[in-house]
């Protein structure tokens, strides 16, 4: 089974669900073939912005209570999946070169493990309160991984990925994804949102017997 995970590095319930979808993935016991494809909440972040997560919450949902009461049951909800965030240290940034990092991690010949690059990237922006927007951090956080500096930063410095990303964005706008997470199975059944563990073992189990019917 092929999973196509289109999300945002700084999207909360992005790393949420994809937690809960691990677990449902163990339970079930499939052999599940997981790409992260790319997904831009906030295109327009400019890439040396220094605003907040928080800041940019309130003015996206309308002052400091309402943005308050969504870290909070934010930061719950991660912390029911054993993920730590700290929303008020989290910094706005612009994605779109971290994703290039994550297709990098992807390709044939590399030593990096994609997944495992991804979830290094949302740990360093919600946990850690780095700018994941800026080359250096994201190097640092390859090099942490196994790879080496001189390599992803050769990397970051061109234009390798642009187009693959590109790709992502567009066919996201293609198949009408419009928010995210949204897991795509075997290039078919799409599943939107951020689902309960056990909402996910149903869905993994009904496909995985409708695939092997066919």
């Amino acid at each position: 089974m092929r999973v196509d995970i289109w999300s945002d590095v700084v999207c909360p319930w992005c790393s949420i669900a994809k937690r809960r979808f691990d677990a449902a993935v163990a339970e079930v016991g499939l052999d599940v073939d997981v790409r992260a494809r790319a997904f831009q909440l906030d295109p327009s972040a400019p890439p040396g912005t220094t605003m907040t997560v928080l800041e940019a919450y309130e003015q996206k949902f309308g002052g400091a209570d309402r943005s308050r009461r969504l870290v909070d049951k934010l930061t719950a909800a991660a912390a029911a999946e054993g993920i730590e965030f700290h929303l008020d240290r989290a910094l706005r940034a612009n994605t779109f070169t971290a994703h290039r990092l994550i297709w990098w991690a992807g390709q044939p010949g590399n030593d990096l493990d994609q997944d495992a690059v991804h979830a290094a990237l949302m740990e360093a922006h919600f946990r850690d309160g780095r700018n994941i927007a800026d080359t250096e951090v994201l190097a640092d956080v390859a090099v942490t991984l196994g790879a080496d500096r001189d390599g992803v930063e050769a990397f970051l410095a061109g234009d390798g990925g642009v187009s693959a990303v590109d790709h992502d964005l567009e066919e996201a706008a293609d198949r009408g994804i419009t928010a995210v997470p949204t897991f795509v199975v075997d290039d078919t059944w799409a599943v939107p949102g951020a689902q309960d563990r056990d909402v996910f073992v149903k869905v993994l189990r009904k496909l995985a017997a409708k695939t092997a019917s066919v």
